[in-house]
């Protein structure tokens, strides 16, 4: 054999060891991928049956069921503003003055001939008396008498008369002061001292005052629902974090419709203190229509890709646990759970911990408890 063909051969055999070295290599690393990917372990809840309330939301206001405005009785130049806005005063506490030296003068006038036409009483009084002796005993004739008892009649209706014009313009005196008709809190007071107030129909807003208690919720409730509203209607009103703060009913329901806001009005009596809710006040309120049995699973089930809702549901297969996504249409809030209008059905078991790790189709292994 010549030195070349030797060659050949030699190479040859050194390609076949190499491929049956390649060969064992490929088994070996075969072998070496091991066993499948070990299981998720997940904790899992079984969905169930439970009575939801049918509700819908709307703003409502807090009013208070007395709440006034105050205007001034009189026209004049305000000289003094003893409260703030939001100040809680009682009831006859003084707010604010108006300048009365006039009215003063008034009644000082009229005090005056009250006092004159008082003497003028008093001394016809006993004139008239000392004629009726006098008459009885024959001394002065019946003429006289009668006379004197007119002198007598006509001072005391003068007399009157001063009484009743100096208590008018009193009584007027006492409108120069403004006081609180009730205790209550003060609102927004639009006015400054110095000011001319002006009574009447065109008289101006010096304040307002609002007893914060007896509140009733004022909720306008669209046409389109004229025929579900009635009394005794539960509503539950919500602060801003969507948490129950008052559960309460209708008790007023309008026979008439706002045209501006195409609504009804309804109102629902507020039993919560001052601490809790105050007058002109503005929350969510849920009226609620009905209620009827649906599947409810936790909120920690519920997981949103590009804002459509989805659970993961525990199934069994070939012997084995997986994670199967589901798409669910989620209904009202109850607690700390969703209803679930279409999706899933009530026993299957969805995923509660978890499912930021999940995809569809993966193994779990649910933990006991």
């Amino acid at each position: 054999m010549s030195i070349g063909a030797l060659q050949r051969s030699i190479g040859i055999g050194f390609l076949i060891l190499a491929g049956w070295a390649a060969a064992g290599c490929g088994q070996k690393t075969a072998k070496a991928a091991g066993p499948a990917p070990q299981a998720m372990p997940v904790r899992t809840v079984a969905a169930s049956i439970q009575p939801v309330a049918q509700s819908s939301e709307y703003m409502a206001t807090i009013k208070s069921r007395r709440s006034a405005t105050i205007a001034p009785q009189v026209s004049g130049v305000l000289t003094a503003i003893l409260v703030h806005s939001g100040e809680e005063v009682k009831a006859g506490q003084v707010l604010m003055t108006i300048d009365s030296r006039q009215q003063q003068a008034n009644v000082a006038s009229l005090q005056a001939t009250e006092r004159q036409r008082k003497a003028a009483l008093d001394y016809n009084t006993i004139e008239v008396a000392r004629q009726k002796t006098l008459f009885g005993e024959g001394i002065v004739s019946r003429q006289a008498y009668q006379q004197e008892e007119q002198t007598y009649q006509d001072s005391k209706a003068s007399y009157e008369s001063a009484v009743a014009a100096r208590q008018t313009q009193q009584q007027l005196l006492d409108y120069y002061t403004i006081r609180a008709p009730f205790a209550g809190i003060v609102g927004d007071i639009p006015v400054h001292i110095g000011d001319y107030v002006s009574s009447g129909s065109s008289s101006t807003m010096l304040t307002t005052l609002d007893e914060n208690r007896d509140l009733e919720a004022y909720i306008y409730i669209p046409t389109e629902r004229a025929a579900n509203v009635r009394q005794g209607q539960q509503v539950e009103l919500l602060d801003s974090s969507g948490n129950v703060v008052e559960k309460t009913h209708i008790d007023f329901v309008s026979p008439q419709v706002d045209s501006t806001l195409q609504g009804i009005l309804v109102k629902a009596p507020v039993h919560r203190g001052p601490e809790a809710l105050r007058n002109a006040q503005m929350l969510a309120a849920r009226v609620i229509w009905s209620t009827k049995p649906m599947v409810v699973i936790p909120v920690l089930a519920v997981v949103r890709q590009s804002g459509s809702p989805f659970v993961f549901v525990m199934e069994e297969v070939d012997g084995h646990y997986v994670a199967s996504e589901k798409a669910i249409a989620l209904g009202e809030t109850v607690g700390n759970s969703y209803s679930v209008n279409s999706g899933i059905s009530a026993g299957q078991r969805v995923i509660v911990s978890s499912t930021q790790f999940l995809v569809n189709g993966m193994r779990v292994q649910p933990l006991p408890g």
